[in-house]
Parts: C-alpha cells; sequence; structure tokens
C-alpha cells in the first residue's frame, strides 16, 4: 500500500448551500447517517494515510469538534483568514509528506486513490471525470490524457473534454512552490502549464456531485438513499407517519402524520409530517426544494 499525506479542504462559508450552512458548515452536512467530512477522512485513513489535515474557518469550533470524536488521528489548520485551496496546503507543508492527495470538503464520490498514487510524480495530477451532456468540461486534455485547456487557455491539441471533480495528487515540487495565499489551479496550476510543465490526469468513472446548492445536496440524499429510506437510530418517527426516500438524522424528531417523501431531516431537527422534497434544519427551519 503507498503511503501518502491527506489534506481535506474544509474552510469555506458554503455560500450557495445558505440557508443550510448558516447552522451547520457543509463539510459536517451528513450524506446519508453521517457528516461528509468523516466519510472522507475514513476513506483517506483506509486508504493508507500517514497523516491526515483539514483546514477550518467558518465554524472552525464545530469543525475542530467533530474531529476530536474520529478513532483516528486527523491535524486541524484553524486559518484566521481565507488562505485558498494553494494557501490552505502551503501553510502546513513542512508537516506533510508528498505524495499528498488533496480533497475538496463538499464533494460525493469515490476517491480514486489509486489512480492518483500511481499517477503521482513531482508536479499535480488532476482527478477528472466525464462532462455532462452538451458541456465543455472544465479542462480539455490530450491523447495521453495531459491537460491542454484549463480556464480557457490552451496548452496543446485537445481530444477530449472532462470535469476536474476536486481531487487531486501534488508532488513534492508543486508542493513546496505553492503560493502561501491563492488558488491551487489559477496561482499554480496555469502558471505551471505557461512554463512548459505538464499535469496528468486519473479517470474516473463514479459518480460525483458537488453540494454547491439546496438542491444538489438533496439530491446526493437521495441517490445514496436508493429506493429505501434511513432513520438514525436515535431518531423518532411518529408511527402514522410514511417514509418514502427520506433521511431522519441523529436526534431527529419526526412528528405528526401523513406522508414525508423525498426529504431530509437534519442532526436535532424537529418537524411535522407531511413533507415533499424539503430539508428540516436544526432549528426547525424548513426549506423546499423545487
Amino acid at each position: 500500500m503507498t503511503r501518502f499525506s491527506a489534506f481535506v479542504l474544509a474552510a469555506g462559508h458554503g455560500t450557495r448551500l445558505r440557508p443550510l450552512t448558516e447552522e451547520i458548515p457543509k463539510p459536517l452536512l451528513p450524506v446519508g447517517g453521517e457528516p461528509l467530512l468523516r466519510s472522507t477522512l475514513r476513506v483517506l485513513h483506509e486508504g493508507g494515510a500517514t497523516e491526515s489535515w483539514v483546514n477550518a474557518h467558518h465554524c472552525a469550533d464545530k469543525i475542530i469538534n467533530e474531529i476530536r470524536m474520529l478513532p483516528f488521528n486527523v491535524q486541524v489548520n484553524h486559518e484566521e483568514r481565507i488562505l485558498g485551496t494553494a494557501g490552505g496546503l502551503a501553510a502546513v507543508r513542512e508537516r506533510l509528506s508528498p505524495p499528498v492527495v488533496l480533497v475538496n470538503g463538499d464533494i460525493v464520490t469515490a476517491l480514486p486513490l489509486a489512480g492518483l498514487l500511481a499517477a503521482a510524480g513531482p508536479g499535480l495530477a488532476l482527478a477528472v471525470a466525464p462532462t455532462s451532456a452538451g458541456s465543455a468540461g472544465t479542462v480539455g486534455l490530450d491523447g495521453a490524457g495531459r491537460v491542454v485547456r484549463l480556464r480557457g487557455e490552451v496548452f496543446g491539441e485537445e481530444v477530449r473534454a472532462a470535469d476536474y471533480i476536486g481531487v487531486a495528487c501534488l508532488g513534492a515540487e508543486c508542493l513546496q512552490t505553492l503560493p502561501s495565499e491563492g488558488c491551487l489551479i489559477g496561482d499554480w496550476a496555469l502558471p505551471w502549464l505557461r512554463r512548459g510543465g505538464a499535469i496528468d490526469t486519473v479517470w474516473s468513472d463514479a459518480p460525483f456531485r458537488d453540494l454547491g446548492t439546496p438542491a444538489s445536496y438533496l439530491d446526493a440524499n437521495l441517490e445514496w438513499l436508493g429506493p429505501r429510506s434511513y432513520v438514525s437510530a436515535d431518531a423518532e418517527v411518529a408511527p402514522d407517519v410514511e417514509l418514502v426516500q427520506s433521511v431522519i438524522g441523529s436526534g431527529a424528531k419526526l412528528l405528526g402524520q401523513g406522508l414525508v417523501r423525498q426529504s431530509v431531516l437534519l442532526p436535532g431537527a424537529t418537524a411535522h409530517a407531511p413533507l415533499d422534497r424539503c430539508i428540516v434544519l436544526p432549528s426547525g427551519r424548513r426549506v423546499e426544494v423545487a
């Protein structure tokens, strides 16, 4: 098993996910039965990470408390101001041993760890997925799978489009030359390509979702559920409630009677049936999703 360091980006404000992120930071929103950050860190730990790091800013105390409950060691760097995807790594680079697997804290997918580690070199490798129908993709690839189009700039002949899925592998040269603040793509990858450097990619056919909006968050839970429903062991559901493709989180209470369809009660929430395509926050606030 290849050993590596891991870093999960969890410092953002989650603006597009409001009002959900006004009560729960985006990385701690549960998909299914557990917070996304917890499941991501577990996969990295089980995949062989020798050290794991998380950066935090928005609701940092909640993220730190969650990490303290994990049965394995994870370090947190509390950023007084957000440093960006490159700066977050640069702040702790002396504590990391390349290769470093970087994961955005708001994605739901199977991490292609084996492929990324096999592709690890001194620079950067990106995990990419097929584009949606009619999309030009966020990256263009040449015949060898190297990046030749990025953020509108072209560096070679493109034979295939793809989407970057927010998972990458950094080698020693990339890690040591990251700016102290800024973006991994805009402030490191683009200058690297302009100088003639190569960025490899690893293809992933696994389902991928970015938790960007309440609708995408609800859809991620529905994909996890399939045709079933999920009720946490310590949740309460009234006997006259019928559940259809719904998640009832830890400590939540679902009262009343009637149909609850394609809805999520976040941990600690209380709501009354009926509900239809609704997310209920711990405060009881309901967010209806069209």
